[in-house]
């Protein structure tokens, strides 16, 4: 059951399963709180017989994870840059937001020269990359990144077509 809430007020009904006030928080069939992305994403994938997004084989599972970081990376860069933007614009915000957008950039020639890591099945690394770069798109599409990437733009419109991830973009 998905259950709307804003984590910025701190509700009681989300803190009474997550006393960080943060969404996500999955509450399992047994009542047992899990929280933080990439926790319950081992924990769904540790249900079922589904291909693991986790790869066992070490090379695998340590590239899965790296992509995973780097991903993780661009989202807490770009959101950071999001929550400055209604604010007073200064010199200090001026080099945040400047020292934000260059983390980006270089997470995106990484990717660039390591997109030969995201080809294949779905693993729990592709996954949060195309999560980032879609957040790109609906935060910062003013700022294409495209062209400089053609080869991570390639493998990001074919994977975004897959149905699980298209039924994920956001409106609006």
């Amino acid at each position: 059951e998905k259950v709307a809430t804003n984590p910025h007020v701190s509700p009681p009904e989300l803190l009474a399963d997550n006393p960080l006030s943060k969404v996500p928080t999955l509450v399992t069939d047994e009542g047992k709180a899990v929280f933080d992305s990439p926790v319950i994403c081992e924990y769904l994938d540790s249900l079922g017989d589904a291909p693991k997004l986790f790869p066992a084989d070490p090379p695998m599972r340590w590239t899965a994870l790296t992509l995973q970081a780097v991903a993780d990376g661009i989202l807490d860069a770009a959101v950071g840059r999001r929550m400055q933007i209604s604010l007073p614009q200064d010199e200090g915000r001026r080099t945040y937001d400047a020292r934000q957008k260059a983390a980006i950039d270089r997470s995106l020639a990484l990717l660039e020269r390591e997109v030969a890591a995201l080809e294949g099945p779905l693993t729990i690394g592709s996954i949060a990359v195309a999560c980032a770069l879609g957040y790109l798109d609906f935060r910062f599409g003013h700022e294409p990144w495209r062209e400089a990437h053609p080869k991570l733009a390639a493998w990001f419109a074919k994977v975004s077509e897959a149905p699980a991830l298209a039924q994920t973009v956001p409106v609006g």
